[in-house]
């Protein structure tokens, strides 16, 4: 509506009129222009302040990661103890001490050490022993210091040192030579094996202890020429100590142990694999291109679970096709962690079982995530797969083939709606990098694999283990050579390491003592696994010198025990 009439006004009351309109107006058009600018402002500031939330958020949730990784430790992820921080197990004892149970109760009145009824390994006396030797009679009595000269006979008793006579023993063959009637050629004869003509060699007694201090204790050729001259006094050289492991190692390729040892591990109904990665200097090439392979060394453990039988073998890498490679001849169970590779072998093998050890590591790293209590389903889980290996055992102990339906059943279920509770609360929450929560991981890895988890609850008669631990105490021993020596220098070294490592492992666990298993060896008969079928085992033991074995006694001459 026009404010100021159209009609003539002499006394100019209309055009001052006008002039504040159009004043107004401008000031309007001022006012609407700043706020124009101040709603800009506001939003390019609304939009900082969500950016900053936004960054808060994910800086709190990258807060939240480094905080869980720096918690873990040995008992909720595959980290040794070995390479825990310092004051991690103190830490763990704090946190047990204040929660009202532990994991593992124990008598207040127990004491440390072996319990009544363990057999323990503790030296009994020998009623024949090699010298008897009589002690000075006492000069005064214990009680009241009299003396004891011309005191009556009140009987002995005994004491026994156990020890080692180490001394030079020097085996000298004569080898005699004939002279052909018809050509006059002289024939002499071939020294016996581990000897050469016209040389001086170190007998088998020397070659077992530079292969052990390699082998076993994971000392380097240099050192364990040294330590061999300290505690033999016998003065040997670094090559000699690393010819002799090459030695053994050539005499166990000839005799075919990696072959009899697959086919020993074929006929088993259950078997556990493991693998660790390794430091190789020199990795191996690509015979096509020449390049290097890709990936870290493995040294990959191959065991059945009552530990008879261990079969190690270097791998270039932990691809899926190395290690689907190695286990193609296996059609049984297969016991392992969570690694995705051995999936790829679900279709021709009996049966997965899940490492049920990994999974409560895996469990008690989510325990210990927030809000408040959220995550207690993972530490059901945990509850449930201990009450079902209890199950297990006591049906073991009865003699029964299998659980009570109904109990399995219970478990089961209990099982399924604490991983469909962890699944439902976790799937919505954030997490680093815009990852699933760690929650929603676990809860649909053992969703998708909860047949592979249960398995030890049906199959245990066959001898299914819920745990993948024979495989695991096996792996020690390259994670503890590496921590030692640091490194090998090629892929061959620690093949050569795993072949002998195999081979005295499994020898022992079926009674050979490592001086024979060696000796045999260097002659030319090593013991190998014998390749009828395997008993299915009901129980974990510990190894006994009980299955055939197709082994032949050594042929050189026995060494006296004194040497």
């Amino acid at each position: 509506m026009d404010l100021v009439s159209g009609e003539p006004d002499p006394s100019g009351v209309a055009g001052e009129q006008r002039e504040l309109v159009a004043r107004l107006r401008a000031v309007i058009g001022a006012r609407d222009a700043e706020l124009a600018a101040l709603r800009e402002g506001f939003a390019a500031v609304r939009a900082d302040l969500e950016a900053e939330r936004e960054l808060r958020r994910r800086l709190e949730l990258r807060v939240a990661e480094l905080e869980r990784r720096l918690r873990m430790d040995s008992s909720d992820s595959g980290t040794p103890p070995s390479k825990e921080r310092i004051g991690a197990r103190e830490r763990r004892r704090a946190e047990r001490r204040g929660r009202d149970a532990s994991e593992r109760e124990r008598r207040k009145d127990r004491k440390p050490g072996g319990q009544p009824g363990h057999p323990g390994k503790g030296l009994s006396r020998d009623l024949d022993p090699d010298e008897r030797r009589e002690a000075d009679p006492p000069s005064q009595c214990c009680r009241c210091g009299a003396g004891l000269a011309g005191a009556e006979d009140a009987g002995s008793s005994w004491a026994q040192v156990w020890d080692v006579k180490i001394i030079r023993h020097v085996l000298e063959y004569l080898l005699p030579g004939l002279r052909c009637p018809c050509c006059g050629t002289v024939t002499t004869a071939a020294p016996p094996a581990g000897a050469h003509a016209g040389s001086v060699s170190y007998g088998p007694l020397l070659n077992t202890a530079a292969v052990l201090l390699t082998a076993y204790g994971n000392v380097p050729p240099e050192r364990a020429a040294r330590v061999i001259g300290m505690l033999l006094r016998m003065p040997v050289s670094a090559g000699f100590v690393d010819k002799a492991s090459a030695r053994l190692d050539g005499r166990l390729q000839d005799a075919g142990l990696d072959a009899a040892m697959r086919a020993a591990l074929e006929k088993e109904p259950v078997l556990a694999a493991d693998e660790t990665p390794v430091s190789v200097l020199t990795a191996d090439t690509d015979p096509g291109s020449g390049e290097p392979v890709p990936g870290a060394a493995q040294v990959m453990v191959i065991r059945t679970p009552d530990e008879r039988l261990v079969w190690l073998q270097a791998l270039g890498s932990r691809r899926a096709e190395a290690i689907t490679a190695l286990l193609a001849f296996f059609t049984g169970f297969l016991i392992v962690d969570g690694y995705s590779a051995y999936q790829q072998l679900s279709g021709k093998l009996a049966g997965i079982q899940q490492c049920c050890q990994h999974i409560i590591r895996r469990c008690r790293a989510v325990t210990k995530l927030g809000p408040g209590s959220l995550q207690s389903w993972a530490g059901e889980v945990i509850t449930i797969l201990r009450e079902a290996h209890q199950a297990v055992q006591d049906a073991r102990s009865r003699g029964q083939p299998r659980l009570d339906a109904d109990l399995l059943a219970g478990l089961r279920q209990r099982y399924d709606d604490a991983v469909r509770f962890g699944i439902i609360h976790s799937r919505l929450r954030d997490w680093d990098a815009g990852g699933n929560h760690p929650g929603y991981v676990l809860g649909c890895w053992l969703r998708d694999h909860a047949d592979q988890a249960w398995l030890f609850t049906t199959e245990f008669a066959a001898g299914v283990e819920w745990t993948s631990n024979s495989a695991e105490r096996a792996v020690k021993g390259p994670k503890r050579h590496q921590a030692v020596s640091g490194y090998w220098h090629t892929q061959d070294t620690p093949g050569r390491w795993c072949r002998i490592r195999s081979y005295l492992d499994s020898a022992a666990n079926h009674g050979l003592t490592a001086l024979d298993a060696i000796t045999s060896a260097l002659a030319g008969e090593p013991w190998l696994p014998a390749t009828q079928p395997a008993i299915p085992i009901t129980r974990e033991a510990k190894p006994c010198p009980a299955p055939a074995v197709a082994w032949l006694p050594a042929t050189l001459p026995a060494i006296p025990a004194a040497a």
